[in-house]
Protein backbone atom coordinates (compact mmCIF):
# COMPACT_ATOMS: atom_id res chain seq x y z
CA UNK A 1 0.00 0.00 0.00
CA UNK A 2 0.98 3.65 -0.20
CA UNK A 3 3.26 5.14 2.44
CA UNK A 4 0.56 7.24 4.12
CA UNK A 5 -1.64 4.20 4.68
CA UNK A 6 1.25 2.18 6.13
CA UNK A 7 2.15 5.06 8.46
CA UNK A 8 -1.44 5.30 9.68
CA UNK A 9 -1.80 1.54 10.13
CA UNK A 10 1.39 1.30 12.17
CA UNK A 11 0.38 4.31 14.27
CA UNK A 12 -3.12 2.99 14.95
CA UNK A 13 -1.92 -0.50 15.85
CA UNK A 14 0.82 0.69 18.22
CA UNK A 15 -1.37 3.30 19.90
CA UNK A 16 -4.19 0.79 20.43
CA UNK A 17 -1.83 -1.59 22.26
CA UNK A 18 0.48 0.73 24.21
CA UNK A 19 -0.63 2.16 27.59
CA UNK A 20 -2.99 5.10 27.35
CA UNK A 21 -0.53 7.55 28.90
CA UNK A 22 1.98 6.61 26.16
CA UNK A 23 -0.49 7.20 23.35
CA UNK A 24 1.12 10.09 21.49
CA UNK A 25 4.52 8.46 21.70
CA UNK A 26 2.97 5.23 20.43
CA UNK A 27 1.38 7.03 17.49
CA UNK A 28 4.75 8.45 16.48
CA UNK A 29 6.65 5.20 17.09
CA UNK A 30 4.03 3.16 15.22
CA UNK A 31 4.15 5.57 12.29
CA UNK A 32 7.93 5.13 12.04
CA UNK A 33 7.72 1.35 12.37
CA UNK A 34 4.89 1.20 9.85
CA UNK A 35 7.00 2.80 7.15
CA UNK A 36 10.30 1.12 8.10
CA UNK A 37 9.96 -1.92 5.76
CA UNK A 38 9.62 0.34 2.72
CA UNK A 39 12.95 2.00 3.41
CA UNK A 40 14.53 -0.93 1.55
CA UNK A 41 14.11 1.26 -1.54
CA UNK A 42 16.99 3.47 -0.34
CA UNK A 43 19.78 0.85 -0.29
CA UNK A 44 18.38 -0.72 -3.45
CA UNK A 45 18.66 2.60 -5.28
CA UNK A 46 22.22 3.07 -4.01
CA UNK A 47 23.45 -0.47 -4.68
CA UNK A 48 21.92 -1.21 -8.07
CA UNK A 49 20.93 0.69 -11.19
CA UNK A 50 19.16 -2.40 -12.58
CA UNK A 51 15.41 -1.61 -12.59
CA UNK A 52 14.47 -5.30 -12.63
CA UNK A 53 16.55 -5.92 -9.52
CA UNK A 54 15.05 -2.90 -7.78
CA UNK A 55 11.52 -4.00 -8.62
CA UNK A 56 11.89 -7.65 -7.67
CA UNK A 57 13.97 -7.21 -4.51
CA UNK A 58 11.64 -4.53 -3.11
CA UNK A 59 9.21 -6.13 -0.64
CA UNK A 60 11.54 -9.08 -0.07
CA UNK A 61 13.92 -9.21 2.94
CA UNK A 62 12.38 -6.11 4.52
CA UNK A 63 8.87 -7.60 4.29
CA UNK A 64 9.68 -11.15 5.38
CA UNK A 65 7.68 -12.72 8.19
CA UNK A 66 10.91 -14.47 9.14
CA UNK A 67 12.89 -11.22 9.39
CA UNK A 68 10.50 -8.63 10.83
CA UNK A 69 9.73 -10.42 14.13
CA UNK A 70 13.48 -10.67 14.78
CA UNK A 71 13.92 -6.99 13.93
CA UNK A 72 11.02 -6.14 16.24
CA UNK A 73 12.57 -8.18 19.03
CA UNK A 74 15.90 -6.37 18.58
CA UNK A 75 14.25 -2.93 18.65
CA UNK A 76 12.24 -3.84 21.74
CA UNK A 77 15.29 -5.23 23.55
CA UNK A 78 17.41 -2.19 22.77
CA UNK A 79 14.82 0.27 24.04
CA UNK A 80 14.08 -1.83 27.11
CA UNK A 81 17.75 -2.35 27.92
CA UNK A 82 19.14 1.09 27.21
CA UNK A 83 16.14 3.40 26.93
CA UNK A 84 14.99 3.41 30.57
CA UNK A 85 11.72 4.94 29.38
CA UNK A 86 8.31 3.87 28.15
CA UNK A 87 9.34 0.45 26.83
CA UNK A 88 10.98 -0.42 30.16
CA UNK A 89 7.90 0.81 32.02
CA UNK A 90 5.44 -1.39 30.07
CA UNK A 91 7.57 -4.00 28.28
CA UNK A 92 4.83 -6.49 27.41
CA UNK A 93 2.54 -3.97 25.78
CA UNK A 94 5.38 -2.32 23.90
CA UNK A 95 6.65 -5.70 22.71
CA UNK A 96 3.35 -6.39 20.95
CA UNK A 97 2.97 -2.78 19.79
CA UNK A 98 6.36 -2.95 18.06
CA UNK A 99 5.83 -6.43 16.62
CA UNK A 100 2.37 -5.78 15.20
CA UNK A 101 3.25 -2.34 13.84
CA UNK A 102 5.97 -4.05 11.79
CA UNK A 103 4.23 -7.27 10.77
CA UNK A 104 0.97 -5.68 9.66
CA UNK A 105 2.91 -3.77 6.99
CA UNK A 106 3.75 -6.75 4.73
CA UNK A 107 0.40 -8.40 5.46
CA UNK A 108 -1.39 -5.32 4.15
CA UNK A 109 0.94 -5.16 1.14
CA UNK A 110 0.00 -8.75 0.29
CA UNK A 111 -3.56 -7.56 -0.40
CA UNK A 112 -2.22 -5.64 -3.43
CA UNK A 113 -1.23 -7.09 -6.79
CA UNK A 114 2.44 -6.00 -6.75
CA UNK A 115 3.50 -9.02 -4.76
CA UNK A 116 5.09 -9.34 -1.32
CA UNK A 117 7.77 -11.91 -0.50
CA UNK A 118 6.34 -12.87 2.87
CA UNK A 119 8.45 -16.02 3.09
CA UNK A 120 11.84 -14.63 1.99
CA UNK A 121 14.43 -16.20 1.79
CA UNK A 122 12.40 -19.22 0.66
CA UNK A 123 12.26 -19.19 -3.18
CA UNK A 124 8.47 -19.07 -3.43
CA UNK A 125 6.74 -16.54 -5.72
CA UNK A 126 5.53 -13.33 -4.07
CA UNK A 127 2.13 -13.36 -2.40
CA UNK A 128 -0.47 -11.22 -4.21
CA UNK A 129 -4.03 -11.51 -2.96
CA UNK A 130 -4.85 -8.50 -5.17
CA UNK A 131 -8.09 -7.43 -3.53
CA UNK A 132 -7.28 -3.73 -3.02
CA UNK A 133 -5.54 -1.13 -5.14
CA UNK A 134 -2.27 0.31 -3.82
CA UNK A 135 -4.14 3.52 -2.89
CA UNK A 136 -7.69 3.09 -1.62
CA UNK A 137 -9.41 5.83 0.42
CA UNK A 138 -12.06 3.29 1.50
CA UNK A 139 -9.40 1.60 3.60
CA UNK A 140 -7.25 4.55 4.63
CA UNK A 141 -9.93 7.03 5.73
CA UNK A 142 -10.90 5.08 8.86
CA UNK A 143 -7.31 4.89 10.05
CA UNK A 144 -6.77 8.59 9.42
CA UNK A 145 -9.83 9.55 11.46
CA UNK A 146 -8.83 7.18 14.27
CA UNK A 147 -5.30 8.59 14.51
CA UNK A 148 -6.50 12.20 14.49
CA UNK A 149 -9.01 11.52 17.28
CA UNK A 150 -6.42 9.57 19.30
CA UNK A 151 -3.84 12.35 18.97
CA UNK A 152 -6.16 14.96 20.46
CA UNK A 153 -8.05 12.71 22.91
CA UNK A 154 -4.78 11.30 24.26
CA UNK A 155 -5.50 9.30 27.44
CA UNK A 156 -9.28 9.52 27.29
CA UNK A 157 -11.43 6.46 26.59
CA UNK A 158 -12.56 8.13 23.37
CA UNK A 159 -9.07 7.69 21.92
CA UNK A 160 -9.01 3.93 22.50
CA UNK A 161 -12.52 3.54 21.12
CA UNK A 162 -11.61 5.52 18.01
CA UNK A 163 -8.50 3.40 17.41
CA UNK A 164 -10.36 0.12 17.82
CA UNK A 165 -13.20 1.34 15.60
CA UNK A 166 -10.78 2.55 12.93
CA UNK A 167 -8.94 -0.77 12.86
CA UNK A 168 -12.18 -2.76 12.78
CA UNK A 169 -13.67 -0.68 9.96
CA UNK A 170 -10.51 -0.78 7.86
CA UNK A 171 -10.29 -4.54 8.41
CA UNK A 172 -13.95 -4.90 7.46
CA UNK A 173 -13.15 -3.09 4.22
CA UNK A 174 -10.45 -5.67 3.48
CA UNK A 175 -13.01 -8.37 4.17
CA UNK A 176 -15.41 -6.73 1.72
CA UNK A 177 -12.63 -6.55 -0.89
CA UNK A 178 -12.12 -10.32 -0.63
CA UNK A 179 -15.88 -10.89 -0.94
CA UNK A 180 -16.03 -8.62 -4.00
CA UNK A 181 -13.07 -10.42 -5.54
CA UNK A 182 -14.81 -13.75 -4.98
CA UNK A 183 -17.88 -12.53 -6.86
CA UNK A 184 -15.74 -11.33 -9.76
CA UNK A 185 -13.73 -14.56 -9.84
CA UNK A 186 -16.86 -16.72 -9.98
CA UNK A 187 -18.21 -14.76 -12.94
CA UNK A 188 -14.82 -14.78 -14.66
CA UNK A 189 -14.49 -18.55 -14.28
CA UNK A 190 -17.88 -19.09 -15.87
CA UNK A 191 -17.26 -16.71 -18.78
CA UNK A 192 -13.70 -17.86 -19.45
CA UNK A 193 -14.86 -21.47 -19.46
CA UNK A 194 -17.34 -20.53 -22.21
CA UNK A 195 -14.36 -19.28 -24.22
CA UNK A 196 -12.41 -22.49 -23.63
CA UNK A 197 -10.13 -20.72 -21.13
CA UNK A 198 -11.46 -22.18 -17.91
CA UNK A 199 -8.03 -23.54 -16.94
CA UNK A 200 -6.04 -20.55 -18.19
CA UNK A 201 -3.85 -18.69 -15.66
CA UNK A 202 -5.68 -15.54 -14.63
CA UNK A 203 -5.82 -12.78 -12.07
CA UNK A 204 -8.35 -10.16 -11.02
CA UNK A 205 -7.54 -6.80 -9.50
CA UNK A 206 -9.60 -3.72 -8.55
CA UNK A 207 -9.21 -0.62 -10.63
CA UNK A 208 -7.64 2.46 -8.97
CA UNK A 209 -9.10 3.84 -5.73
CA UNK A 210 -12.13 1.52 -5.45
CA UNK A 211 -13.38 -2.04 -5.08
CA UNK A 212 -16.47 -1.68 -7.30
CA UNK A 213 -14.78 -1.98 -10.70
CA UNK A 214 -12.46 -4.91 -11.40
CA UNK A 215 -10.13 -5.93 -14.18
CA UNK A 216 -9.66 -9.58 -15.15
CA UNK A 217 -6.79 -10.88 -17.28
CA UNK A 218 -6.31 -14.46 -18.49
CA UNK A 219 -3.35 -15.79 -20.45
CA UNK A 220 -3.83 -17.54 -23.80
CA UNK A 221 -1.43 -19.47 -26.08
CA UNK A 222 -1.04 -16.37 -28.28
CA UNK A 223 -1.34 -13.61 -25.69
CA UNK A 224 -4.01 -12.70 -23.18
CA UNK A 225 -7.60 -11.51 -22.79
CA UNK A 226 -8.74 -8.59 -20.68
CA UNK A 227 -12.16 -7.61 -19.38
CA UNK A 228 -13.81 -5.48 -16.69
CA UNK A 229 -16.54 -6.19 -14.18
CA UNK A 230 -18.55 -3.52 -12.39
CA UNK A 231 -20.28 -4.83 -9.29
CA UNK A 232 -22.73 -1.95 -9.61
CA UNK A 233 -23.70 -1.88 -13.28
CA UNK A 234 -22.88 -5.23 -14.89
CA UNK A 235 -25.37 -8.09 -15.04
CA UNK A 236 -24.37 -10.15 -18.08
CA UNK A 237 -21.15 -11.98 -18.88
CA UNK A 238 -17.77 -10.24 -18.83
CA UNK A 239 -16.77 -8.98 -22.27
CA UNK A 240 -13.21 -10.10 -22.91
CA UNK A 241 -10.93 -8.53 -25.50
CA UNK A 242 -8.12 -10.53 -27.11
CA UNK A 243 -4.59 -9.08 -27.27
CA UNK A 244 -1.42 -10.56 -28.77
CA UNK A 245 1.89 -11.25 -27.10
CA UNK A 246 5.06 -12.54 -28.77
CA UNK A 247 5.00 -15.82 -26.88
CA UNK A 248 7.55 -17.31 -29.29
CA UNK A 249 10.14 -14.65 -28.52
CA UNK A 250 9.39 -14.98 -24.82
CA UNK A 251 10.04 -18.74 -24.97
CA UNK A 252 13.27 -18.23 -26.94
CA UNK A 253 14.53 -15.71 -24.37
CA UNK A 254 13.48 -17.79 -21.35
CA UNK A 255 17.09 -18.20 -20.17
CA UNK A 256 17.83 -14.46 -20.10
CA UNK A 257 18.21 -13.67 -16.37
CA UNK A 258 15.85 -10.67 -16.39
CA UNK A 259 13.18 -12.65 -18.25
CA UNK A 260 13.45 -15.51 -15.78
CA UNK A 261 13.40 -13.16 -12.79
CA UNK A 262 10.39 -11.20 -14.02
CA UNK A 263 8.47 -14.36 -14.88
CA UNK A 264 8.98 -15.60 -11.33
CA UNK A 265 8.05 -12.26 -9.81
CA UNK A 266 4.87 -11.59 -11.80
CA UNK A 267 3.73 -15.24 -11.98
CA UNK A 268 4.07 -15.17 -15.78
CA UNK A 269 1.53 -12.37 -16.26
CA UNK A 270 3.50 -10.35 -18.80
CA UNK A 271 3.23 -9.21 -22.40
CA UNK A 272 6.19 -9.67 -24.72
CA UNK A 273 6.86 -7.74 -27.91
CA UNK A 274 9.84 -7.19 -30.17
CA UNK A 275 10.46 -3.52 -30.89
CA UNK A 276 13.44 -2.28 -32.90
CA UNK A 277 15.24 -5.56 -32.31
CA UNK A 278 14.75 -5.49 -28.53
CA UNK A 279 12.51 -7.66 -26.39
CA UNK A 280 10.17 -5.57 -24.24
CA UNK A 281 8.24 -7.08 -21.33
CA UNK A 282 5.24 -5.40 -19.70
CA UNK A 283 3.86 -6.46 -16.31
CA UNK A 284 0.16 -7.02 -17.02
CA UNK A 285 -0.83 -6.75 -13.37
CA UNK A 286 -0.31 -3.01 -13.02
CA UNK A 287 -1.99 -0.79 -15.57
CA UNK A 288 -4.46 -1.65 -18.31
CA UNK A 289 -4.27 -2.06 -22.05
CA UNK A 290 -2.33 -0.38 -23.61
CA UNK A 291 -0.68 1.46 -20.69
CA UNK A 292 1.38 -0.43 -18.12
CA UNK A 293 3.38 0.90 -15.18
CA UNK A 294 6.34 -1.47 -15.54
CA UNK A 295 7.80 -2.08 -19.00
CA UNK A 296 11.38 -3.27 -19.45
CA UNK A 297 13.68 -3.79 -22.43
CA UNK A 298 15.66 -6.89 -21.44
CA UNK A 299 17.25 -8.50 -24.53
CA UNK A 300 18.23 -7.96 -28.16
CA UNK A 301 18.84 -10.28 -31.09
CA UNK A 302 22.40 -11.03 -32.15
CA UNK A 303 23.60 -11.78 -35.68
CA UNK A 304 22.42 -15.37 -35.33
CA UNK A 305 18.95 -14.17 -34.30
CA UNK A 306 19.44 -15.45 -30.76
CA UNK A 307 18.32 -13.34 -27.82
CA UNK A 308 21.17 -11.88 -25.79
CA UNK A 309 20.74 -10.20 -22.44
CA UNK A 310 20.79 -6.40 -22.27
CA UNK A 311 21.31 -4.30 -19.16
CA UNK A 312 17.59 -3.94 -18.34
CA UNK A 313 16.07 -0.57 -19.12
CA UNK A 314 12.76 0.60 -17.71
CA UNK A 315 10.66 2.28 -20.38
CA UNK A 316 8.32 5.14 -19.60
CA UNK A 317 5.36 4.94 -21.98
CA UNK A 318 2.88 7.83 -21.78
CA UNK A 319 -0.11 7.36 -19.48
CA UNK A 320 -3.10 9.66 -19.82
CA UNK A 321 -4.28 9.71 -16.20
CA UNK A 322 -7.12 12.19 -16.69
CA UNK A 323 -8.64 10.22 -19.56
CA UNK A 324 -8.16 6.90 -17.79
CA UNK A 325 -9.62 7.95 -14.45
CA UNK A 326 -12.59 9.71 -16.01
CA UNK A 327 -13.45 6.68 -18.11
CA UNK A 328 -13.02 4.41 -15.10
CA UNK A 329 -15.43 6.47 -13.01
CA UNK A 330 -18.05 6.31 -15.75
CA UNK A 331 -17.48 2.58 -16.18
CA UNK A 332 -18.32 1.88 -12.53
CA UNK A 333 -21.88 3.10 -13.08
CA UNK A 334 -22.40 2.16 -16.73
CA UNK A 335 -22.50 -1.31 -18.25
CA UNK A 336 -20.63 -1.75 -21.55
CA UNK A 337 -22.47 -1.92 -24.84
CA UNK A 338 -21.45 -3.85 -27.93
CA UNK A 339 -20.43 -0.63 -29.66
CA UNK A 340 -18.39 0.64 -26.70
CA UNK A 341 -16.24 -2.48 -26.28
CA UNK A 342 -12.82 -1.69 -27.72
CA UNK A 343 -10.32 -4.19 -29.07
CA UNK A 344 -10.99 -7.55 -30.74
CA UNK A 345 -13.47 -9.58 -28.74
CA UNK A 346 -12.32 -12.99 -27.60
CA UNK A 347 -14.02 -15.86 -29.40
CA UNK A 348 -15.00 -19.21 -27.95
CA UNK A 349 -12.32 -21.83 -28.50
CA UNK A 350 -12.93 -25.42 -29.40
Amino acid sequence: MDSLTQILLGAAVAAAIAPAHHRRAALLAGAALGTLPDLDAIPLALLSDDPVVRMTVHRSFSHSLFVLPLLGLAIWWLFRRFGHGRVAEAPRRWFWAIQLALVTHPLLDAFTVYGTQLWWPLPVPPTMWSSVFIIDPGYTLWLLLACVVAWFARERVLAQRALVAGLLLSSAYLGWSLLAKGMVERQAQQDLAALGLGAAPRFSVPMPFNTLLWRVVAMTPSGYVEGERSLVADRGPIVFRDYPSDTGALAQAADVPAVRRLGWFNHGFMRAREHEGRLELADLRMGAEPDYSFVFAVAQRDAGQEWQALPPEQLRPPWEARRRLGAMWQRIWTAPTASSASGPQAQARD
